[in-house]
C-alpha cells in the first residue's frame, strides 16, 4: 500500500501545523512554489516542489499549494509571457522572426507537409531544431517571470500572514478574563 494511516496522519498533522511555521519561512515555502509553477517542466511540478522543501527544509503544504498555481488554464498565458520576454532578452526580440505574424492556419500548413511517412526524418529533424530554438528563450523567460512572481508572492504573502496572525492574537487576547 502506497499510504499508510501513519503516514497520511503526518500529513494532515503538518498541514493542520502550519501556525507554528514562522511567517518568513512560510512566505517564502509559498513563493519558492510559485517560482517552481513557473519552470517549463510542466508535469513535474509538484515533484520538484516535494524536492526543493525537504531539501531546503520548507513547508511542505506551502511549495506545494505555490507549485500548483500555474493551473492549466493559466498555463498558455505564463509560458507565452515567458517566451516573449526570454525572446526579449537574449535577441531582443528579434530571435523568432520566422514566426511572426503567422495565422495557425499558416503554421498548420508549414508543417503539413513534414507529417507525411515520406518527409518523417525531416519532420523529426525541423521539430527538434524548432523545440531547441524556443527552449533557450522559454527558460529564461520562465527564469524571469518566475522571480518576479515569487517575489511579489512573499511580499503579498508575508504581509498577509503577518496580519492574520495579527488578529487572531488580538482575537485571543480579547478572549482571556
Amino acid at each position: 500500500m502506497l499510504f499508510t494511516w501513519r503516514g497520511i496522519r503526518k500529513r494532515v498533522r503538518d498541514v493542520l501545523h502550519l501556525a507554528d511555521t514562522p511567517p518568513q519561512r512560510l512566505a517564502a515555502s509559498l513563493a519558492v512554489g510559485v517560482f517552481i509553477s513557473c519552470t517549463p517542466f510542466y508535469g513535474f511540478h509538484t515533484l520538484l516542489a516535494i524536492a526543493t522543501a525537504y531539501l531546503f527544509r520548507l513547508n511542505k503544504a506551502a511549495i506545494v499549494t505555490g507549485a500548483w498555481l500555474n493551473l492549466p488554464w493559466f498555463a498558455p498565458f505564463v509560458y507565452g509571457a515567458s517566451l516573449k520576454v526570454g525572446e526579449f532578452i537574449l535577441t531582443g526580440g528579434e530571435g523568432l522572426q520566422f514566426l511572426k505574424g503567422l495565422s495557425l492556419g499558416e503554421l498548420s500548413a508549414m508543417i503539413e507537409p513534414y507529417l507525411s511517412m515520406d518527409q518523417l526524418k525531416e519532420g523529426f529533424l525541423l521539430f527538434s531544431r524548432l523545440m531547441f530554438d524556443l527552449s533557450k528563450p522559454l527558460l529564461v523567460g520562465t527564469t524571469v517571470l518566475g522571480a518576479c512572481l515569487a517575489l511579489i508572492t512573499y511580499v503579498a504573502a508575508l504581509s498577509a500572514i503577518q496580519k492574520l496572525r495579527q488578529l487572531q492574537a488580538e482575537a485571543g487576547r480579547s478572549r482571556e478574563p
